[in-house]
C-alpha cells in the first residue's frame, strides 16, 4: 500500500477536512481524494498499518498472556466497558478504547455501554461485517406511527449509493426479493448447513411470511478484480476477523478505503489528534478549521479547511458539535433546532432462543463461517394489535458441539479425554435484532463540570429502554420459540436480557437529518441546516434506528453527500 503523508503541523487550507477515520471517515477520504481534492483525515487515535499491526493475528490461545480469558485485574482496571464487547478477547483488546482514560458519565440508574476503537481504523477493524439495505418500510416509519420526524429521504433516493459503495466493498448474499430487506450488488453467500436448510424448509412452511436466508456480510467469497486490485483475497472463514485481517478478505479502512485515498497523493493524516472543537466564522457562517489536543503531548493546534466532514461516530462528532459553542450557536454549533444529542438510540438484542436437533450424527461443520444466518423483520406493517411498535430481526446459526462445550464439564482420566474427540449434539439458537424508537428525552450533553484529560467536557448520557422495547423483547421470545417448536427442535428455551443500550454498538440519532430545519440538524444530504460547509454523515443523522445492522448506510450516505458536497463547492455555494 502507499504510505500515506502522516502531519503533524500544517499550515496549508485544505479543500477537505474529515474527522474520524472508520467506516465513514475511510469513505468520504477516499471519495474527496478520488475527486482531485486535497484532503486531511483527522484521527484521535494511533496509527495502524495494515498487516504490519494486527499483533493478534494467527496467535493460538496457548500464544496468548491469558489464553483468551479477559477476566482478569488488568481488564478489569482499563476495559470494564468494553469487555462487555462480543469482540473483545485477548487477542484484540488493543484495538479498543482504554475506559479508564476516556470516561463518561450515566445516572446511576440508566446505564449505557459506549464500545469505542481509537485508531486509525477505529470500529472498521471490529465491526461484525453486517451489511443490509434499509427499505422504504423503514423510511416510512416515522411518519406512519408518529414517533420521531419523517426521514427526508427514501429507498430511491440511495439506491444507487447503496450499489457504489456494496461493489468497492464486496457483500456476499443471495438475492432474496424480500420489499422488507432489498438486495444488494452481491458476490456468492456463504451456504447454510444441513440442519439450517432444514429449519428453513420447516419455518417457512410453518410461517409464509417469514424467511430465514443467509447472512449478508462484507467478505470477500469470490473477489473481482477490483478487489483485487485493492491487494484483498479471498476470506478464508477462519473467523477471526477482529484481530485483523492481512488478506483484507473483509472490509476495512485499512484494507480498501484508505489505500484508495492514498494512490490519490492527495490524503493527508493527522493521527493523536483529539479534536476539541470546530473553528467558525460567524461573519461568512462558515467552519474555516478544526482546534485538536495531541493526544501524546496535550498540546493545542489547529487545521484549515473548505469543508468539514464530521465521521467520528455518533457520539464523537455529537460531543464535538456540542463543544463548539459561539455567541450565534450557544448549545452547540449547527443546533438552532436545538434537537442536538436528542433523540440517541441503539438497537436492542435484548432476547434469545435456542433447542437441540436430533440428526445429523454423520455431518459436522468445516471451518468457522464468519457469518450466520437471518430472519428479516416480519413486522413491517403497523398492526395495532400488537403490543409495541414496529420491528425485529432474528439472527443465529446451527452448531455442533465440540471440545469447547466440554471446558466446564466435569471429568477426568481417559474416558473424558475420549469424549473430548468427538463431537455432541447439534443446536441452533436464534437472537433478537429490535428497533428502538426515537425519542426526545433519550440524549447526550456535555457534563456541567467533569472533564477528560484533554480537558473536553465529558458526555453525559441518559438513556434507556422504554416499555415499548421491552415489550418487543417479550414478544420476539416468545415468536423464537415457537419457530423453534414447529422447526422441531427439542428442549426450546429463551429468555430476556436486560443489558443496557449502547453495547449493541449501533447508537444513532444524535444529530438527525429532516426537512425542517426547526426540528432537525442536517438536511437529506447530510448537509448541515445551519452551515453550508458543514456535514454529519455518520450515525448521528439518523431519523430512526431500522433492525438492519446501519454501517452499509453509513456508507453509502457518505459517499453520497460527497458527490453533493463537490457539486455544490463547484458551484461556489460552500
Amino acid at each position: 500500500m502507499i504510505t500515506p503523508n502522516y502531519i503533524t503541523e500544517s499550515s496549508e487550507v485544505f479543500d477537505a477536512i474529515v474527522i474520524g477515520s472508520g467506516v465513514t471517515g475511510g469513505w468520504a477520504a477516499k471519495e474527496f481524494c478520488e475527486k482531485g481534492f486535497k484532503t486531511l483525515m483527522i484521527e484521535r487515535g494511533r496509527i495502524v498499518e495494515h498487516r504490519k499491526d494486527y499483533i493478534g493475528e494467527n496467535q493460538p490461545p496457548w500464544n496468548q498472556q491469558f489464553r483468551t480469558n479477559v477476566d482478569n485485574l488488568l481488564v478489569q482496571e482499563q476495559y470494564p466497558i468494553q469487555q462487555q464487547c462480543y469482540a473483545f478477547t485477548d487477542a484484540t483488546k488493543h484495538f479498543f478504547g482504554n475506559d479508564r482514560d476516556l470516561p463518561y458519565a450515566t445516572p446511576d440508574d440508566k446505564p449505557f455501554s459506549w464500545i469505542r476503537a481509537n485508531q486509525l481504523g477505529g470500529k472498521s477493524l471490529l465491526w461484525h461485517r453486517q451489511s443490509y439495505r434499509i427499505s422504504d418500510f423503514d423510511f416510512e416509519a416515522n411518519k406512519l406511527d408518529g414517533y420521531g420526524n419523517d426521514w427526508p429521504i427514501r429507498y430511491k433516493d440511495i439506491k444507487d449509493w447503496y450499489s457504489y459503495v456494496e461493489t468497492h466493498v464486496g457483500i456476499s448474499g443471495q438475492r432474496e426479493n424480500l420489499p422488507e430487506l432489498p438486495d444488494s450488488e452481491f458476490l456468492p453467500p456463504f451456504e447454510m448447513n444441513s440442519p439450517e436448510k432444514m429449519i428453513k424448509q420447516k419455518l417457512e412452511s410453518a410461517f409464509p411470511d417469514r424467511h430465514l436466508i443467509m447472512g449478508r456480510a462484507a467478505h470477500l467469497t469470490q473477489p473481482t478484480q477490483l478487489h483485487i486490485s485493492q491487494g484483498r483475497v479471498q476470506c478464508q472463514a477462519r473467523n477471526e476477523c477482529q484481530a485483523g485481517c492481512s488478506f483484507g478478505a473483509y472490509f476495512s479502512t485499512q484494507s480498501s478505503t484508505l489505500p484508495a485515498a492514498a494512490k490519490t497523493g492527495n490524503l493527508h493524516i493527522a493521527a493523536n489528534s483529539v479534536v476539541h472543537s470546530l473553528i467558525y466564522d460567524e461573519q461568512t457562517n462558515r467552519v474555516i478549521g478544526v482546534r485538536v489536543i495531541d493526544n501524546d503531548n496535550l498540546k493545542q493546534r489547529e487545521y484549515f479547511g473548505k469543508i468539514i466532514f464530521l465521521c467520528a461516530s455518533t457520539l464523537g462528532s455529537t460531543q464535538i458539535l456540542l463543544n463548539s459553542q459561539s455567541k450565534k450557536y450557544p448549545s452547540g454549533l449547527a443546533n438552532s433546532s436545538g434537537v442536538l444529542g436528542h433523540y440517541l438510540m441503539d438497537h436492542n438484542y435484548n432476547a434469545n432462543a435456542g433447542g437441540e436437533i436430533d440428526g445429523f450424527e454423520d455431518e459436522i461443520d468445516q471451518g468457522r463461517r464468519p457469518c450466520g444466518i437471518l430472519v428479516p423483520n416480519f413486522n413491517v406493517q403497523p398492526d395495532p394489535k400488537r403490543p409495541f411498535l414496529r420491528g425485529y430481526m432474528l439472527g443465529g446459526g446451527a452448531h455442533r458441539e465440540t471440545w469447547k462445550n466440554m471446558q466446564r464439564s466435569e471429568g477426568l482420566g481417559i474416558d473424558f479425554k475420549n469424549r473430548m474427540g468427538k463431537p455432541g449434539k447439534w443446536k441452533f439458537g436464534f437472537y433478537a435484532m429490535g428497533e428502538m424508537l426515537p425519542r426526545f428525552d433519550n440524549q447526550v450533553k456535555l457534563h456541567s463540570t467533569l472533564k477528560d484529560k484533554w480537558g473536553i467536557p465529558q458526555l453525559d448520557i441518559h438513556c434507556e429502554y422504554s416499555e415499548n422495547e421491552k415489550l418487543m423483547m417479550e414478544d420476539a421470545k416468545e415468536q423464537m420459540m415457537a419457530m423453534l417448536k414447529v422447526a422441531g427442535l427439542k428442549n426450546v428455551t429463551g429468555r430476556v436480557n436486560h443489558r443496557p443500550p449502547g453495547i449493541a454498538i449501533h447508537e444513532v440519532g444524535t444529530a438527525r437529518m429532516g426537512k425542517d430545519p426547526k426540528t432537525s440538524v442536517v438536511n437529506k444530504y447530510n448537509q448541515a441546516h445551519d452551515i453550508p460547509n458543514l456535514f454529519v454523515t455518520d450515525g448521528a443523522s439518523f431519523c430512526s434506528t431500522p433492525p438492519q445492522n446501519p454501517s452499509l448506510t453509513f456508507m453509502a450516505l457518505t459517499a453520497r453527500a460527497v458527490e453533493y458536497a463537490s457539486k455544490e463547492y463547484a458551484e461556489r455555494r460552500l
